[in-house]
């Protein structure tokens, strides 16, 4: 397994993989799917900032991905960054995940952050084990700020000091 850049060809699987858990799960609070031309344009502009949108390929197959970009805008902000990282649900538990963080964590320190924060649903347990795991501690519960399913669903902040 290893991670390398996004690239344009890859945007109709990792809209696969987004789509599913913007469907099925509430990994993402957004509720509206992805084009291609959607994720084409993320892969850009995260190029362009200077972020990293990386994908994890397993035997030529890309087997999910993760982004970063900055926390919240403003120039006090620009050493805190916030990332998103799905997994295609047949690729779970293989090693992708902390692949695609240890490069994301390697890039954002190397572009000169300091902090990075996961946004993870309050119902998604795999999601927190999985960033505590990595070093990241719960700072804060922001309860029922989401909306997916027909139900209000808190969001916990956590961070790892890079």
């Amino acid at each position: 397994m290893i991670a390398r850049e996004a690239m344009p060809d890859d945007a109709e699987t990792i809209r696969g993989i987004w789509n599913y858990h913007i469907r099925e799960t509430v990994a993402t609070f957004n509720s509206l799917e992805k084009s291609e031309e959607d994720v084409c344009l993320e892969i850009l502009n995260s190029r362009e900032a200077g972020h990293a949108f990386l994908v994890a390929v397993d035997n030529g197959t890309v087997a999910g991905f993760a982004k970063y970009g900055q926390f919240r805008p403003g120039t006090g902000y620009s050493g805190a960054y916030e990332h998103t990282v799905q997994i295609s649900r047949d690729k779970t538990g293989l090693g992708a995940g902390r692949v695609l963080m240890d490069a994301i964590e390697r890039h954002a320190r190397n572009s000169g952050g300091h902090t990075i924060i996961a946004c993870v649903s309050g119902e998604n347990h795999e999601g927190m084990g999985f960033h505590r795991h990595l070093g990241f501690d719960n700072v804060s519960i922001l309860p029922e700020v989401g909306f997916k399913f027909g139900r209000w669903l808190d969001l916990v902040l956590m961070q790892k000091i890079l």
